[in-house]
Formats: structure tokens, sequence, C-alpha cells
């Protein structure tokens, strides 16, 4: 007889993926982090049920973009809510000043957007620098996922 097993919300074995983004382009380093936040490489994946893996990312300070203007082409665009409301900030100064906020935004926004993105969101901790308080959840590991 064949059943279809779906997995539980709480599932036990979520596992800590320590990520160097120094030197990494932006978007490839992203796609690893969603595809480990959503939990797509696990048996038990399913769309429906949150149980993808914690992700830390050390060095964002230096993550770097492709391209030969991109860097000074790509803009971060917020908006306030009032009239004449929106701030535009080109990448070069945006890396500079926010590097995790960069890595941030471009997780989130290949993230599936629906209810259950903010929880996998709360998952995926950003450093600028090389030092995270997270040591306990890495004992005696020193290499990193790449």
């Amino acid at each position: 007889m064949l059943k279809t097993l779906h997995s539980k919300t709480n599932a036990p074995g979520r596992k800590w993926h320590l990520f160097d983004a120094q030197n990494q382009v932006l978007g490839r380093l992203a796609t690893q982090i969603t595809h480990l936040l959503l939990g797509k490489g696990r048996r038990d994946y399913s769309t429906h049920v949150d149980n993808g893996d914690h992700v830390v990312v050390v060095n964002a300070r230096g993550i770097r973009l492709t391209g030969t203007n991109k860097i000074d082409q790509k803009m971060d665009f917020r908006h306030s809510g009032y009239p004449g409301g929106d701030t535009m900030t080109p990448y070069r100064t945006f890396l500079k000043e926010k590097p995790d906020r960069a890595v941030y935004l471009a997780v989130k926004g290949m993230l599936p957007k629906n209810k259950l993105r903010s929880r996998r969101l709360a998952r995926l901790k950003i450093y600028k620098g090389d030092t995270h308080p997270h040591g306990v959840q890495f004992p005696g590991k020193v290499a990193v996922a790449s």
C-alpha cells in the first residue's frame, strides 16, 4: 500500500550552514541561501511546510556585483509612503554602508511571496565582519559552505 507522507511543521533536524561572502557574487550567493532556507535539498521537502535550515553569512562587507557598470546603475529604492518620499541609492554606496541589508534584500526577493517568507527570513543571520555569536552551532567546524 502506497502512502504519501507529509512532513510536520516543526520537524527536528534543522541544520546550520555557514557562508563566507568574501569575494562572492551577490546573486549567486543569494540563490544558494534561498535553496537552503526553503529546504529544497531535503527528502521531506514540501512547498506548504517550513522545514528549511538555518543560514549564517559572515563577511558581507566583501560581497561583489558582476557587470561593468552594475555597481553604479543598480539602485536601492525605498519609499517613505509620503508624496515625494522616494530614495534611490546607488549600490556603490549601499554596499559600503549596509552590505548586510543588500544580502537580505537579495534573498528576500528570491523567496516565495507567501506567509512563510517571514519565518524563513528569521532563520537568516547576516554579519558584516567575520565574527558571529553562533559558535555553539558549529562546534569545531572551521570550513565554510560555498
